[in-house]
């Protein structure tokens, strides 16, 4: 179930093992994955909103964007605090850190140039309501970029990555975090959530426009990118 404060404490428990487990996860290639977003959020000299910031990987990746100002929201006090660490010693002082819920954002209306978030959606009770929220923050011509994991494709490759991601994965990544109840929800989070087209519907449906979807990752993860209207 997700439930918001199970899921905070979880995440905190597995927050400094967090960026360790990820590599081993995505097989080395989520820091790839949050370049490639971070560079979709054309975040230069913009004040830019990482949701779900965790141990702040996008949020650095902003940075070097040239980004203005980040300020990195999570439901996590642990995550945050690895995210504040990691920033600091990487030299990204300018950034703000805020203990925030993705459905009820503390920022003003049309506040952000840029929004983005990685592998945060599946883990949102509400989707629709949060992404309704992240559109609200939003500048009118500013640019919402959801980094995650998707559907994966039918056919061999399909059903390769199910063995992995759903029989694998959680076995090994809970021996290594010594959580293995983390490691059982993150796979079957995916569970019932929208494929990449749906999640593309559900975007122009709360009002958004020039909405695009790359794959990567021979179709198992998608970065959405999508515009809040002029106003």
């Amino acid at each position: 179930m997700k439930e918001p404060t199970g899921i905070s404490r979880m995440f905190g428990r597995i927050a400094r093992r967090y960026d360790r487990l990820n590599r081993i996860m995505s097989l080395g290639m989520d820091g790839r994955w949050r370049q490639q977003a971070a560079a979709a959020a054309e975040p230069d000299a913009a004040l830019a909103l990482d949701i779900g910031t965790g141990t702040g990987d996008l949020a650095l990746e902003l940075a070097k964007r040239g980004a203005r100002q980040i300020v990195g929201a999570d439901f996590s006090r642990e995550m945050l605090m690895a995210g504040r660490d990691k920033l600091a010693a990487r030299g990204a002082t300018d950034a703000r850190w805020t203990l925030a819920d993705a459905l009820h954002l503390p920022f003003p209306e049309g506040t952000f140039g840029c929004v983005t978030n990685a592998f945060v959606l599946r883990n949102l009770a509400d989707l629709k309501a949060g992404l309704t929220e992240m559109a609200r923050v939003l500048q009118p011509g500013g640019r919402l970029v959801c980094l995650d994991m998707t559907q994966p494709p039918p056919g061999i490759l399909g059903a390769l990555y199910k063995l992995y991601f759903y029989r694998l994965l959680p076995p090994i990544a809970g021996v290594l975090s010594g959580d293995r109840a983390a490691y059982r929800y993150l796979p079957n989070s995916l569970v019932g959530f929208p494929d990449a087209a749906a999640l593309a519907d559900l975007l122009a449906g709360i009002g958004l426009i020039e909405v695009q979807v790359r794959k990567l990752a021979g179709g198992t993860v998608a970065i959405h990118t999508a515009v809040k209207p002029p106003a």
